[in-house]
């Protein structure tokens, strides 16, 4: 390697150092953007240019927008792990491949895909193979990929692989090797498109500038490919992605694809076979599956007849392809053909298959690969590195039921996702990733998501075919983060009165019955009292940062966290920026934070949570799923008032006053009352304006409304006769209704008002709480719905 170049002068400070440090090595090996004479290859000088005319300064800004779009995005891995998730450094400089390199690369996948549809035919078919001596037998039928209730479940004239990752790397001759193939479930589409949406976003001009082959038109082409698969319903048919769910390293990915195809994302609790079909699980009861795009490894797909112990699978899965009542993107058993065992059978397997030989060689252990440059995390230098890449094969739409496949029906996403390491290493293990960027004559046109229509389509604005796990998750977003919201109103008052605890006696006491209701009580003391003395009770309040305590916010923020995650696909990006927001808010938590800045990170929690359930109020479909997370946020807010006005209804009597403050204060009411009745505190006034006012949306009659209209909107609710949620709503409804409003009205002169006002709690409590079980009874109990086993003719 030689020392001189002549790269675009703009460029020169960037590339001599890089020329310099191949230069130590000798004999050179190849590298992808300077040739053996120094000079920089094409597709390299502009990208340079744009790049170091931008100084270090300038890209690590762009680094920084990079790094914050992709927490924005929520790209992470490990989601349900909130210490070990993390994200990746995107490099801002692209690995360019020429034309020609391309071509070399496209045509050794497409002959690979083929070559495996083939293989498998054979090894789930006839076996010839094993008997001409061109299988490795007793490694294959050893392997636990290998399938034997596979065998013959694959129709002949079907490929059964629709979808091939295949991981290869560029030696030190510039030639690609391959370093291994994934069938069950080929991961990083999502990402690759991730990162190129992120680099157009983050380097425009140097996107838009770029002559490169575009990806959309894959993923539109590789969507249509899944509805032609379909037995049935060819016209509409209904396309599922199959997902581990939150747990997976890679469940963004599976909600990214999922949102990008407009395909359903589901997991194994979702499904259900019957009668050899498979069905979704939904609030409208069991909708029919046409087509599986799976992202599960063979043996979890099927607890009955692969792995039992699989909790993530369908009972049932393999008859129902088998029997054709559901298609899969790609069949189950084609892990085998992942066995390293096979690699060096495929040379004379492909003669005898396909006739060829084989066009892309395996990688062994003494390959040496070639070099690309990567920025440093400063981004002032760039340094030579080992990256792999994953490539992806589809076949096309008209390929589907084609007898034989020719090389015409598949094609090759034009880019991939590049990451640093050594070949073979795991992509989730690298710390850099780069965009993958196929150049071509010309800039290609931009491909819009949104296709024009081939044909009519049932227009529908009902969400019955809402998967029911889909459902109990966004109730559960609305539940805990109205308990967020409580709890981190409830602490921010109790925070002023710790400030205020040396300049008013009133203060210390109305702070012991706001501990008493965030249940930090002393557990030392038999009594269970609230800590005693300005330290502890600064400790006992600081504590809700530090995580330790379960119902402290950090965790309950962490099960907001997962339930958003568990339906990233069905909340808006603006919804899931606020989101991330929060994550960044809780993760700056200091565990030795002050007084004053515990009550301003209150604030912040409940601020960014109203700009949350706005953004869902406003950019969400009032349809089943938002009803859902509505009833949820409503349901636990009234629990929380109807509790804490309870509390201060058995508070001493000298501390009422100030706690009737402090319930008007978190409830944000504070403003509304004193608009009405000035400054006096006047407990009727305020048990009106909680309890009765329906015009008051944080009051008990506001919310009982509300619910009720939910409720009345939700599956199943035209029917003759209510249901349990529906009569406990009543119930309370009632008791509300009812109440003695003249009696209550002496809740601060007479015991027996009192005591009236605390059983009209009670009897609101005891529906309240019930009702949660029968919503969950009633809709996320998984099972069909039952049926009238007689028919009702109802009046009119």
């Amino acid at each position: 390697m030689t020392a001189s170049v002549t790269p675009l002068p703009t460029a020169i400070g960037l590339v001599e150092g890089y020329i310099e440090q191949l230069g130590k090595g000798m004999p050179a090996p190849f590298d992808a953007m300077v040739d053996r004479h120094g000079q920089l290859r094409p597709g390299w000088p502009a990208l340079l240019s744009c790049l170091d005319a931008l100084g270090a300064p300038g890209r690590f800004r762009q680094q920084e927008d990079l790094k914050g779009l992709l927490a924005e995005n929520g790209v992470i891995f490990n989601m349900h792990d909130e210490h070990q998730g993390r994200s990746w450094r995107l490099d801002p400089l692209p690995w360019v491949i020429q034309p020609g390199q391309w071509q070399t690369l496209e045509a050794g996948l497409v002959q690979r895909s083929r070559l495996f549809n083939a293989i498998y035919h054979d090894l789930y078919g006839p076996r010839t193979l094993f008997d001409a001596g061109l299988l490795p037998t007793q490694a294959l039928l050893a392997s636990t990929d290998f399938l034997l209730p596979a065998h013959g479940a694959h129709p002949a004239d079907r490929a059964p692989i629709n979808y091939h990752g295949v991981d290869v790397i560029l030696d030190r001759d510039g030639r690609w090797r391959v370093v291994g193939d994934r069938l069950q479930a080929p991961s990083g589409t999502g990402f690759a498109l991730e990162n190129r949406i992120l680099m157009a976003r983050a380097l425009p001009q140097m996107y838009r500038n770029a002559p490169l082959k575009r990806l959309a038109s894959f993923l539109d082409a590789h969507h249509r490919t899944l509805t032609v698969l379909a037995y049935q319903h060819r016209d509409n048919p209904t396309v599922v992605l199959l997902s581990p769910g939150p747990q997976s390293p890679r469940y963004f990915e599976h909600a990214y694809l999922a949102n990008y195809l407009n395909i359903a994302l589901v997991q194994g609790q979702d499904l259900v076979v019957r009668e050899s079909q498979l069905w979704l699980r939904t609030l409208g009861g069991l909708k029919p599956v046409d087509v599986v795009l799976r992202h599960c490894r063979d043996a979890e797909c099927d607890p009955l007849e692969l792995n039992g112990d699989s909790a993530i699978g369908v009972p049932g899965l393999l008859q129902a392809a088998r029997t054709q009542g559901v298609a899969l993107s790609n069949a189950l058993g084609v892990g085998v053909l992942e066995s390293e065992a096979l690699t060096s059978y495929l040379p004379a397997l492909c003669e005898h298959l396909l006739g060829e030989p084989l066009k892309l060689t395996a990688a062994t252990a003494d390959t040496a690969s070639a070099t690309m440059p990567v920025f440093d995390e400063t981004l002032s230098t760039l340094s030579p590195a080992t990256f792999n890449l994953r490539c992806f094969v589809a076949r096309t739409p008209k390929s589907v039921t084609a007898p034989k496949a020719t090389d015409e029906d598949y094609q090759v996403l034009p880019g991939g996702l590049g990451w640093l390491g050594e070949p073979g290493s795991p992509s989730l293990q690298s710390p850099v990733v780069k965009d993958v960027w196929v150049t071509a004559d010309s800039a290609q046109p931009h491909v819009s998501q949104l296709k024009q229509a081939r044909g009519p389509v049932v227009v529908t604005r009902d969400s019955e075919d809402l998967p029911s796990r889909v459902a109990e998750c966004l109730y559960w977003l609305g539940r805990y983060g109205e308990r967020l919201d409580s709890r981190a109103r409830l602490l921010r008052e109790a925070l002023m009165r710790l400030m205020e605890y040396d300049q008013d006696d009133i203060a210390d006491q109305v702070l012991d019955e706001l501990l008493l209701a965030l249940d930090l009580c002393d557990p030392k003391r038999a009594d269970a009292a609230p800590p005693q003395g300005f330290g502890p009770k600064r400790a006992a309040l600081l504590t809700q940062f530090d995580g330790r305590d379960p119902r402290a916010l950090q965790p309950l923020f962490s099960q907001l966290l997962h339930n958003a995650r568990s339906v990233r696909d069905h909340l808006g990006d603006d919804s899931w920026r606020v989101v991330h927001q929060l994550r960044q808010q809780f993760d700056a938590f200091d565990p030795n934070i002050d007084t004053s800045a515990a009550r301003r990170a209150c604030e912040g929690v409940f601020a960014q949570l109203a700009g949350f359930f706005g953004l869902c109020n406003e950019t969400m479909p009032h349809h089943f799923g938002w009803r859902f997370m509505d009833i949820g946020r409503f349901l636990d807010r009234a629990l929380g008032l109807l509790t804490l006005l309870k509390l201060t209804l058995n508070a001493r009597p000298e501390r009422r006053s100030a706690l009737w403050e402090v319930v008007l204060a978190t409830t944000d009411n504070f403003t509304a009352y004193r608009r009405r009745y000035r400054s006096e505190l006047h407990p009727a006034a305020i048990i009106d304006l909680l309890l009765f006012d329906e015009t008051n949306p944080r009051s008990v009659g506001y919310m009982l409304k509300r619910l009720h209209k939910q409720v009345e909107r939700l599956p199943g609710s035209a029917t003759p006769y209510r249901n349990a949620e529906r009569r406990l709503l009543i119930q309370a409804n009632a008791a509300l209704h009812l109440a003695d409003i003249d009696r209550l009205s002496h809740v601060n002169d007479t015991p027996e008002a009192q005591q009236a006002l605390v059983q009209l709690l009670d009897e609101l409590l005891a529906p309240l709480n019930a009702l949660s079980d029968a919503i969950s009874h009633s809709h996320f109990s998984h099972v069909e719905r039952a049926r009238l086993l007689v028919s009702v003719e109802v009046a009119p």
